[in-house]
């Protein structure tokens, strides 16, 4: 069970969400089963996507961004959340949120991936809470607009395949928000 405090969080989210800036980054990408190194993050192909994001995010953040979104599921959006916490001791003025598409997001999971999860949540500097029940998912597709609709940048690591990147790739760009889109077919 996730503590109160960190749902507490959402308060100040509100805050946050009235001052965020036009210089606000979501991330968009696959979960492990859709990786070619599934859930080895040691795998050198995973190692140089990371060095990849990272770039990107560096760049992102000379550029101006300072606040980032992450939706917290396994996977891309868990290490690109890792990553920004890393980053975080080099350029303190970052943020980092949460976007979660319920409070139950991490019921299934393994008991190495929940302990990762809550040590993520637990450095947030802010949570979007969609839900608090999983509903299926409409509530992932809400999470992921609202991640869309709060950024003025998306980082996204795609397959060129139809799934929930794709739908999410396709509404930032129905909305005519800038993409970049880190190839998962260049690390096969």
């Amino acid at each position: 069970m996730l503590s109160k405090n960190i749902f507490g969080l959402k308060n100040k989210l509100k805050e946050l969400d009235n001052k965020l800036s036009n210089k606000v980054c979501c991330f968009t990408g696959h979960r492990p089963q859709s990786l070619p190194w599934r859930f080895n993050e040691q795998d050198e192909r995973c190692i140089r996507m990371k060095n990849k994001l990272k770039e990107e995010i560096i760049k992102a953040i000379k550029n101006g961004y300072t606040t980032f979104i992450s939706g917290m599921a396994l996977g891309f959006d868990m290490i690109c959340a890792e990553i920004i916490l890393q980053l975080k001791k080099e350029y303190p003025n970052i943020k980092l949120i949460g976007a979660i598409p319920c409070k139950t997001q991490d019921k299934l999971w393994n008991e190495k991936d929940k302990q990762k999860y809550k040590n993520i949540l637990s450095k947030l500097d802010g949570v979007r809470c969609i839900y608090d029940d999983y509903i299926g998912p409409k509530c992932m597709f809400e999470r992921n607009q609202y991640m869309i609709n709060n950024s003025s940048l998306v980082i996204a690591l795609f397959n060129g395949k139809n799934g929930g990147t794709k739908k999410t790739l396709d509404y930032a760009k129905s909305l005519k928000k800038p993409i970049i889109v880190i190839d998962l077919l260049q690390f096969k």
